[in-house]
């Protein structure tokens, strides 16, 4: 089975409300999808969402790196296409969204449930609060709280989250947005708080001395996201403590087949992963999905709620979503 031809196009999915952050705001998701067909009739799809404050690339380069390949894949068969596309210098997004395209994942065996935070957007205090009591309203209780640099406004945040659920679980993501300083000044204004599970990724990706201070210094996990994009680097956070645990998104480490990688590392190593996205279209977290269902032994926690935030349901996703939950179709 060789490969036939590969196509590109651009889409665009509405957003019911604008996902904010320290790094960006958007109101829609936008990606480039990719078919393969193979000469046996076969088709198979990819996606890669653009989010050039995190991986550097927008739709134009994504698009670029794919087309730019395209000639080299046309009569390989996946094995031997995977090898090449991992081996060029295109962007991980670009790699991901051939990648999960040529990676068939072996069936789901465990259809129980996996649970999925839903993120609450950087915004007013008040803002924020309602955004979490119509989450937890709707059954979600896993909230990816979305932080900033200004630290009395996190503090209060946070403490208010807290106080106001009882049975949530915070998951607390700042998106390099704060100073080694910031970080312990936040950490000492949320000490009493009994819900956070882990600090996201607080300082720039690149200062690894600075998220290994933090991390010592912390009575919270710190999550390693930026900070981690391929296997090297997942090796070096584990093997000098740096962060307690790891964020792996297909973007990032540029698809399925890389994921599984690390995730066969951090099995061995015992090393807690959430399984996070960027914001994307569903056949990337369908990918996701599948990868959390059957990882569910070293995925602690699940960050994949794209599809929640999506103005009208795409009926491309595989999965069904109830009460915080994704179910097998």
């Amino acid at each position: 089975m060789k490969i036939k031809s590969v196509t590109i196009t651009e889409e665009k999915i509405l957003l019911k409300t604008p996902f904010i952050t320290a790094l960006r705001s958007v109101e829609n998701v936008e990606f480039i999808r990719v078919k393969i067909k193979f000469d046996d009739g076969s088709i198979f799809y990819g996606e890669a969402p653009a989010t050039k404050a995190v991986t550097g690339e927008d739709l134009e380069s994504i698009s670029q790196n794919i087309q730019e390949l395209t000639p080299q894949l046309l009569g390989l068969q996946k094995d031997e296409a995977l090898e090449l596309i991992h081996k060029s210098s295109m962007g991980s997004s670009a790699k991901a969204a051939l990648d999960i395209a040529l990676v068939v994942q072996e069936k789901i065996e465990d259809s129980e449930p996996i649970k999925t935070d839903i993120t609450i957007s950087l915004g007013s205090k008040e803002k924020m609060l309602s955004d979490a009591k119509s989450a937890y309203e709707d059954g979600i209780k896993l909230l990816k709280v979305k932080l900033g640099s200004d630290i009395t406004h996190a503090i209060e945040v946070t403490n208010e989250l807290d106080q106001n659920f009882s049975d949530v679980k915070l998951l607390i993501d700042a998106n390099q947005a704060w100073s080694v300083q910031l970080c312990l000044e936040y950490i000492n204004g949320v000490r009493n708080c009994k819900h956070i599970k882990l600090i996201e990724q607080p300082v720039k990706a690149q200062d690894k001395k600075a998220l290994q201070m933090v991390t010592q210094n912390s009575p919270f996990p710190i999550l390693a996201d930026e900070a981690v994009f391929t296997l090297e680097d997942v090796k070096y956070v584990y093997e000098n403590q740096i962060a307690d645990m790891i964020n792996i998104k297909l973007m990032k480490c540029g698809g399925v087949s890389k994921a599984i990688e690390i995730l066969e590392y951090a099995r061995e190593h015992q090393i807690t992963c959430m399984l996070g996205s960027m914001l994307e279209g569903p056949i990337s977290i369908n990918a996701a999905l599948q990868l959390a269902f059957n990882n569910r032994d070293v995925i602690k926690y699940v960050d994949l709620d794209s599809p929640l935030l999506y103005k009208e349901p795409s009926n491309l996703l595989n999965f069904h979503f109830d009460q915080g939950s994704f179910y097998t179709q």
